[in-house]
C-alpha cells in the first residue's frame, strides 16, 4: 500500500479506528471477528497477525481452539460471517433478526454494525493479499510483486547503472517487448468517449447492456486452480468449509438486481453506518472516496491520461458481479476495456482469493507498473467492500423499518 500513500494514510486510520478506538466491541472480539472474517478465505497471514493481537489484548486463548470454544454469540455470527464472504446478495432481514433476538446471546444494532464493518473490511483485506502475493509461507515481504519474472534478468545492472527504480525498469523493458497493449487500450478509451459524447443510449439499452454483462461474468470462471481444502489451522475459525462463492443465477434461482439509486451507499449506508457507529462512516466514505478517485494520470510510460472511464469500468464490474446496477452506467463499456484473462483475475481477487496465483497476477496489463497493479487491487479490495456492505446493511435497514 506503501506505493499510494494518501490511500494508506486513510487504510490505517480506518482500520485503527476499528481496533483500537472506543467503539460497541471489546478490543479482544474485534480481533477475533477478524480472525473469523480471514479466516473464511483461508487468509493464514492475516489469521496470524491477529491471533497475536488476540492474545496481546488479554483474548482468552480457548477460543482459539476452534469456533466452538468461543462464546455462543460469535458463533451466532458464523451464519452472517459466510454469506457475506461468499454470497452477500442472500442476506435478509431474517439474519439480522436471528442476531437482535438472540435472546440472552443477542447483539445491540451498534454492536452488529461494528461486527458488519469488521467482517467485510478483513474479507476485502484477504482480497488485497492474496491479489499483491503476500503470504507466511514465502516469506515474502512484498509478496510477488518484488519478483515480476523479466525484472530479475537485467534488473540488478540497470540499478546499478543509474538507471531507476525496479518498477520504472519494469516498465521501460516492458515497452520494448509488446508496446501495443497501453496504447490500444488509450484508443479505445478515447473512442469510447467520442461515442459517449455523440450518443446516449435508452434506458432500456442501459438495462439490457447490464443483464448482458451479468451473465457474462458469470461465464468468467474464476481461477480454477485446485480447489485447495483450508487447513486445520485456518478452518477451526469457522463452519461449513465446503461453503464458498457461487453466482447468483444458477440453475433457474433468480436474483433481483441491486439497484443502487434504492439503496447507496452515499444516500443509505453512510448515514445508518454514522448514526450507530460516529466517525466510522465518514472514515469509510473518504476511503472509498479516495480510491475512486485516486489517478496520477499515467498509464505505464504514458503521462496526462485522464483514467476516470477505466477506474470506473473495473468498480462497476466488481459491483454488477454482486448484481449492482447504476442506471447511468453505460455496461457496454466494461467489455470494450476489460479483457478476458482481466476478468478472471478480478473476479479471482473479489470472490475466490485464495486460488490467486502469480501466473494470473502477470498474465493482465503485462506492460503496467507493479504499482498500477496493486492500484487495481486497491480498487477490487474497496468495491468489494462497499459491495458486501451495501447488502448487509440494507438488510438491516429493513429490519428496523
Amino acid at each position: 500500500m506503501g506505493f499510494h500513500p494518501q490511500y494508506l494514510e486513510s487504510f490505517l486510520r480506518t482500520q485503527h479506528y476499528l481496533l483500537q478506538m472506543d467503539g460497541p466491541l471489546s478490543l479482544h472480539c474485534r480481533h477475533y471477528i477478524g480472525i473469523m472474517a480471514a479466516a473464511r478465505h483461508q487468509c493464514s497471514y492475516l489469521v496470524n497477525l491477529h491471533v497475536n493481537d488476540f492474545l496481546q489484548v488479554g483474548g482468552d486463548s480457548k477460543w482459539l481452539n476452534g469456533l466452538e470454544g468461543a462464546p455462543q454469540k460469535l458463533q451466532h455470527l458464523g451464519e452472517l460471517n459466510k454469506i457475506l464472504a461468499h454470497r452477500p446478495w442472500l442476506v435478509t432481514k431474517a439474519h439480522i433478526k436471528q442476531l437482535l433476538k438472540a435472546e440472552e446471546h443477542s447483539w445491540s444494532l451498534a454492536e452488529l454494525i461494528h461486527a458488519v464493518v469488521l467482517l467485510t473490511h478483513y474479507h476485502s483485506l484477504a482480497s488485497f493479499t492474496f491479489g499483491c502475493g503476500i503470504s507466511p509461507e514465502i516469506h515474502c515481504d512484498g509478496g510477488h510483486i518484488f519478483q515480476p519474472p523479466s525484472v530479475s534478468n537485467y534488473c540488478a545492472c540497470d540499478i546499478a547503472n543509474g538507471n531507476g527504480t525496479p518498477d520504472e525498469i519494469q516498465g521501460k523493458h516492458a515497452l520494448t517487448d509488446a508496446p501495443c497493449e497501453v496504447e490500444a487500450l488509450m484508443e479505445k478509451m478515447k473512442l469510447l468517449q467520442e461515442c459517449r459524447d455523440e450518443e446516449e443510449a435508452s434506458q432500456e439499452e442501459m438495462a439490457t447492456r447490464f443483464e448482458r454483462e451479468k451473465t457474462e461474468s458469470m461465464l468468467v470462471a474464476a481461477a480454477e486452480e485446485e480447489d485447495s481444502v483450508p487447513t486445520r489451522d485456518v478452518s477451526r475459525h469457522f463452519e461449513d468449509t465446503s461453503y464458498g462463492y457461487k453466482d447468483f443465477s444458477r440453475r433457474g434461482e433468480h436474483v433481483p438486481t441491486f439497484r443502487a439509486q434504492d439503496y447507496s451507499w452515499e444516500d443509505h449506508g453512510y448515514s445508518l453506518v454514522n448514526r450507530l457507529y460516529p466517525d466510522v462512516g465518514q472514515l469509510l466514505d473518504e476511503k472509498f472516496q479516495i480510491t475512486y478517485n485516486l489517478t496520477y494520470n499515467t498509464m505505464a510510460m504514458h503521462q496526462d491520461v485522464d483514467t476516470s472511464m477505466l477506474r470506473r469500468a473495473i468498480w462497476n464490474y466488481i459491483h454488477c458481479m454482486f448484481g449492482i446496477r447504476y442506471d447511468d452506467y453505460d455496461y457496454g463499456e466494461i467489455n470494450q476495456l476489460l479483457d478476458r484473462s482481466f476478468k478472471v483475475y478480478i473476479k479471482t481477487v473479489v470472490c475466490s482469493p485464495e486460488k490467486i496465483t502469480k501466473r494470473m497476477y502477470d498474465s493482465f496489463w503485462r506492460e503496467f507498473k507493479h504499482s498500477e497493479k496493486v492500484h487495481v487491487n486497491l480498487l477490487l479490495m474497496e468495491a468489494r467492500m462497499q459491495a458486501e456492505l451495501l447488502y448487509a446493511l440494507r438488510a438491516i435497514t429493513g429490519y428496523m423499518t
